[in-house]
């Protein structure tokens, strides 16, 4: 049965917020990297495990966690800032 398929795309357009968007990290040793939560069910406990070996393993100098309200909300601004200002790498997560 022939037909047409129609496909959406849901990803957004890579945004640059900053300096920061071209760099490219040789390692996480005496990095801060942060976390955003989406606040799905389990990314919490991972979150905790890969800081600590991001620390412990990687020599992570600081890992900085924040926490959305929602899986379908944005973070704050004030999180992209404070992200911008203090991080040299940011995860945004997913878990159930």
């Amino acid at each position: 049965m022939p037909g047409t398929v129609l496909l959406f795309d849901p990803t957004a357009p890579r945004q640059q917020r900053g300096p920061q968007a071209q760099r490219v990290l040789d390692g996480l040793a005496g990095k801060t990297v942060g976390f955003i939560d989406n606040a799905k069910p389990n990314f919490n406990n991972l979150v905790d495990d890969l800081a600590d070996l991001m620390v412990r393993r990687y020599g992570a100098a600081k890992v900085i966690k924040r926490k959305k309200r929602a899986a379908s909300v944005p973070a704050p601004e004030a999180v992209y800032k404070e992200f911008e200002e203090q991080c040299d790498l940011v995860i945004a997560g997913s878990g159930d």
